[in-house]
């Protein structure tokens, strides 16, 4: 404990000073008023923030469960489809079985509380269809784009027509 020097002509106030060792109920108030003025500015930065990565990680993930189904019919030399259905923001692979469900079809669901994305479009083939084929050599039936979105981002995964090579753009 240290020890402050009073003077002696005001001895109450120097009890006073050393007797007072907490925060006053006023200065609590402007604290938390303060935090509470800087939570409510960084809360908009912070959604937009949230919905750019989920628009970056869904689009991510599409892309690499094209790359898998072009890989998995080179693999096999099988066809393979990925089927995209728009209203519902779902799309499979057909054919393929679920990584974590052997028995169910491997199928993923875009709007669960992971991504929170949606899909605004799926168009391949001269934009009249919603699927895309692998054949047994990797190559797409045709190209088409798949687009994503998450509260004010898009994000668009092109498959390549030749190659049947994913990017995002």
């Amino acid at each position: 404990m240290r020890r402050v020097a009073c003077p002696t002509s005001s001895t109450v106030s120097c009890s006073l000073l050393l007797r007072r060792r907490a925060f006053t109920l006023i200065e609590l108030v402007i604290v938390v008023l303060i935090m509470g003025i800087m939570a409510a500015a960084a809360a908009p930065r912070f959604n937009k923030s949230l919905c750019y990565h989920r628009a970056e990680s869904a689009a991510k993930r599409i892309k690499a469960d094209l790359e898998l189904a072009r890989k998995y019919a080179m693999s096999t030399s099988t066809k393979q489809t990925v089927s995209f259905v728009v209203a519902s923001d779902r799309y499979s692979l057909t054919g393929m079985t679920d990584l974590n469900h052997g028995s169910q079809i491997y199928e993923v669901d875009l709007s669960d509380s992971l991504c929170n994305a949606s899909i605004v479009s799926a168009a391949f083939d001269d934009s009249s269809d919603s699927d895309v084929e692998f054949n047994g050599f990797g190559a797409p039936d045709s190209g088409g784009t798949v687009v994503i979105e998450s509260g004010i981002y898009q994000r668009t995964i092109v498959v390549d027509s030749e190659t049947g090579k994913a990017s995002i753009q």
